[in-house]
């Protein structure tokens, strides 16, 4: 059977022309383009940020005077961040809160377990990175603060979202025009964070 994701497509071949090691980029750019969550100066955290698409993005828009922390359990090929290599599951907010100086404007994640084609397993592997990226993002955001994850559809996905909601003001689910069609993904945007939010937990 052969694997439609090998094929480059038109994101695929853009994402390589505009210097990006991943298509994703593009699911993040449309987030931005609809709803303005970076500016310059601010600080970042990209969870999951392996091969570097997304932190490439976000780093030109953020500036030279913002500040980016990747996390992954491999090391983007970018100078301009501070990255942790370890499992998310592992890495301590407040050893990300560190290396960011300060408490985080947006907390974004593309994050995704190695799936097996077992789509009720990946999708519970998938929620279990979707929900330790919420408790990272709780400890991590500055009231008022974005937060933007990648949630593979199934059961468990409202749930999820109802989660999310308790800590925010403002949610959208978004299926950004660069989800292959065959993909299960869809991406939360959370805005507003709020100051209390941390009792939630």
């Amino acid at each position: 059977m052969s694997n439609p994701y090998q094929k480059p497509d038109h994101f695929t071949k853009m994402a390589r022309k505009q210097g990006y090691a991943a298509r994703s980029v593009f699911k993040l750019d449309e987030v931005q383009r609809r709803f303005r969550l970076f500016r310059p100066g601010q600080r970042v955290v990209d969870l999951g940020c392996y091969p570097g698409s997304w932190s490439r993005f976000v780093r030109r828009a953020i500036g030279k005077q913002g500040v980016l922390v990747g996390v992954d359990l491999e090391r983007p090929e970018l100078e301009d961040g501070h990255w942790i290599v370890r499992s998310v599951l592992e890495v301590s907010p407040e050893e990300i809160l560190e290396a960011l100086g300060g408490a985080a404007d947006v907390v974004v994640s593309d994050m995704a377990p190695r799936t097996t084609g077992n789509k009720l397993y990946d999708h519970v592997m998938q929620i279990e990175l979707a929900d330790r990226a919420l408790d990272l993002a709780t400890a991590l955001l500055v009231p008022g603060g974005a937060f933007v994850c990648k949630v593979f559809e199934g059961e468990d996905a409202p749930a999820y979202c109802d989660r999310v909601k308790a800590r925010f003001d403002k949610l959208k689910r978004v299926r950004p025009e660069a989800v292959r069609k065959n993909s299960r993904e869809f991406f939360v945007v959370a805005q507003g964070a709020r100051p209390s939010c941390a009792a939630a937990n």
